[in-house]
């Protein structure tokens, strides 16, 4: 099912007031889960903060009028750190009038690049490693090349800039998973009981040393958006969910 989120638009960077959208997505029970080969974490829930848009800079008057604008349309993680121990690969569904307007991107960073005039929705399916989630994801997103407040000749230096928050929460997650994101600095994960343990895994494929997908030095994160103002609401539901957890084992000790 289709998901859609509150969009922010700023044209010079800084800060956006984050509508805040949760997306519950779970994982349909198969053989490997009934026979134990992919054991789940039951009541533990792992929340994955996303940002998904575009930047849009004007390449000024010499620029021919079918190419005014180069922009990039890109999900990332909400601080800017890689999400590929979690997302597989992304499908980005562009306007029919581009070559091959279904684009995959199969590692991290996932975004792309073009070059245009106009503006239009853009489809972006997210879907997740098999011991995430078998559900994928469904957002879309408006391309914007101008300014919406601003008089004169549009900058050449100043980019317009969209993007939207989600907050996607995965219930009772593999222990595989579980295990991989555990200290992953993108990913809220809650703080297990002393004694509890979970198996050692490798990676996943296209998390190693590529060394390609940490986007903390991405060229164009000076413009990304600050949605700070959502780790106190993370902190928040991460205390609670740490409270609920204690609850639960305090109950399984009698």
């Amino acid at each position: 099912m289709p998901h859609t989120a509150i969009e922010a638009q700023v044209e010079d960077g800084g800060s956006a007031s984050k509508p805040q959208r949760i997306i519950k997505l779970s994982k349909t029970t198969d053989d490997s889960d009934k026979k134990g080969t992919n054991k789940r974490v039951k009541d533990i829930e792992i929340c994955v903060p996303i940002v998904y848009g575009t930047i849009a800079f004007y390449l000024g008057r010499k620029a021919s009028e079918s190419q005014s604008h180069k922009w990039t349309v890109y999900v990332r993680g909400a601080t800017n750190e890689d999400l590929g121990a979690v997302i597989k690969h992304v499908v980005f569904q562009l306007h029919p009038s581009f070559n091959n307007p279904t684009r995959i991107v199969e590692a991290p960073p996932f975004e792309l690049s073009e070059c245009g005039w106009g503006e239009f929705e853009i489809g972006i399916s997210i879907f997740f490693h098999s011991d995430v989630c078998d559900k994928h994801l469904d957002l879309y997103h408006m391309l914007k090349l101008y300014p919406e407040d601003e008089s004169g000749p549009q900058s050449t230096k100043k980019p317009v800039v969209m993007e939207s928050y989600n907050e996607i929460v995965f219930p009772d997650p593999s222990e595989c998973f579980f295990a991989r994101v555990q200290n992953h600095p993108a990913v809220v994960v809650p703080r297990m009981p002393a004694g509890f343990s979970l198996p050692v895994l490798a990676p996943v494929e296209n998390t190693n040393e590529k060394g390609r997908g940490d986007t903390k030095d991405h060229p164009l994160s000076q413009w990304f958006l600050n949605f700070s103002e959502a780790d106190e609401l993370l902190k928040l539901a991460s205390a609670r969910q740490q409270l609920r957890i204690g609850m639960l084992f305090a109950c399984t000790d009698f």
